[in-house]
């Protein structure tokens, strides 16, 4: 079941990504998946894992934000 603020892709993208996961486990485990396996795999992803890239990259930017300012307050004079 998908949550309503889940990541939306169009279907265009979404199929891109698709082929991508195809192509990475046929060239790097020399297995051939189909689309509903890969796109499984892709919601696994986007569902699971993708809210910790984004809770990172949150925490990331407020670091690099928080030094800018910390920088800012150092030229004063």
């Amino acid at each position: 079941m998908r949550k309503s603020n889940a990541v939306t892709f169009s279907k265009e993208r979404r199929d891109e990504m698709i082929v991508e996961i195809k192509n990475y486990f046929l060239h790097e485990r020399e297995e051939d998946l189909g689309d509903l396996a890969a796109g499984l795999i892709l919601d696994f992803v986007v569902e699971t894992l993708a809210p910790e890239f984004y809770n990172q990259g949150v925490l990331d930017s407020y670091q690099f934000l928080h030094d800018t300012a910390e920088d800012l307050l150092s030229i004063q004079k």
